[in-house]
């Protein structure tokens, strides 16, 4: 195999100038830097990633740990990372937790065992564990999608070596709005008339599902509607559970005249709960749903919804991490990135010849995109 020497002499350089070229580390001359590329290329010349990390103690690996990879919504949320990763010449080792909290803590050993830079981490909705490991060995993390408030769940015994104060937020933290998009499914429902307006919640204890719940009781206050306990239901995040829920709210004997529901696996269920009950949408029940899906406009009616920037979550999930790296100190930080309102027509509202962005967009951007300390 050809060597860095190997490139040097072929180019006619120092194998510093080979060196400086490949890394990145310092600027060279055009007619140098191609001649270095043009010896690469000739020779065949593949960089030890290996011996190029135990001189510089990094891997240039991410580590991901991600639930449900099969669902769409996290699918995205991976290609954004994967293609952030890759421009930033980093690569990625994947893993899934399966919303375990005992798993996603193993997930994090296995990951730092593999001693990735840094971790991308979407938590179970008890991640004490996961955290307190984080915290004990100073692994570099940005929690994606689902906030955690590491003041709160930390469990670290004196002598266990963690630099921070309990009152230190030490993670940075990346997620879209979630709390005023939800409210203006409501609003927007109760605009059209709906008085008996149920909720589908996500699993308890993920943020996602807590502000989702927020934002549910947030429209139906500014709507003048009142908050029914048995109107708000949980499906777990789940399809099955969504399914079962929407059953529930269907045999209520004043049953909800309109639908919200918490993410997209849970939207499948409740429309196989309608369905199975004889229920038209959005002539028999109106229908909203929180994430938006390829597939979400091939739906008869189709399904006005949510749209998280999942993507770009990704890929702003990984910028952070890099800031991180190349900033060990600097204080931690949650970013959130605005949602748009997707008008289509299960709501029952007619066809219109386009998707209009601004009302969701504008409602969540209205809250700073970036802040200083995570929350």
């Amino acid at each position: 195999m050809a060597t860095m020497a190997d490139v040097a002499r072929s180019a006619g350089v120092s194998v510093a100038t080979v060196s400086h070229v490949l890394n990145g580390t310092r600027p060279v001359l055009p007619h140098t830097r191609q001649a270095v590329l043009d010896a690469v290329d000739a020779l065949g010349y593949t960089p030890n990633t290996l011996a190029r990390s135990l001189v510089t103690s990094r891997t240039r690996s991410i580590g991901l740990a991600v639930s449900a990879i099969s669902n769409p919504y996290f699918t995205e949320i991976l290609q954004g990372v994967e293609a952030a990763a890759l421009k930033a010449g980093y690569s990625l080792l994947i893993a899934d937790p399966h919303d375990d909290p005992r798993h996603e803590r193993k997930v994090a050993q296995l990951l730092h065992e593999r001693r990735v830079d840094g971790m991308i981490v979407a938590p179970s909705a008890d991640p004490s564990d996961l955290v307190g490991y984080l915290r004990r060995h100073a692994v570099p993390t940005v929690f994606l999608d689902r906030l955690v408030d590491a003041r709160a769940t930390e469990d670290i015994a004196p002598g266990d070596g963690a630099a921070a104060s309990p009152d230190t937020p030490c993670f940075d933290q990346v997620c879209a709005e979630s709390a005023a998009p939800t409210a203006l499914l409501v609003t927007h429902l109760a605009g059209l008339g709906h008085r008996r307006i149920a909720l589908v919640a996500g699993l308890p204890g993920l943020s996602t599902t807590s502000e989702r719940v927020s934002g549910y009781r947030e429209g139906l206050a500014a709507a003048g509607l009142a908050h029914d306990e048995r109107l708000l239901v949980s499906g777990h995040s789940a399809s099955a559970g969504a399914e079962r829920a929407t059953a529930d709210l269907l045999a209520l004997p004043d049953p909800p005249t309109a639908l919200v529901t918490a993410n997209n696996a849970m939207t499948i269920g409740a429309l196989r709960a309608l369905r199975r009950h004889g229920r038209s949408v959005p002539d028999d029940i109106a229908l909203c749903c929180f994430d938006d899906f390829a597939w979400a406009d091939l739906f008869s009616p189709r399904l006005t919804a949510i749209a998280q920037p999942s993507r770009e979550l990704g890929a702003q999930a990984v910028r952070v991490l890099l800031d991180r790296l190349g900033e060990p100190d600097r204080p931690a930080r949650t970013v959130r990135l605005p949602c748009a309102f997707v008008h289509r027509t299960s709501c029952g509202c007619p066809e219109e010849p386009v998707s209009r962005t601004g009302a969701a967009g504008a409602t969540a951007s209205s809250t700073l995109a970036e802040k200083g300390t995570a929350s």
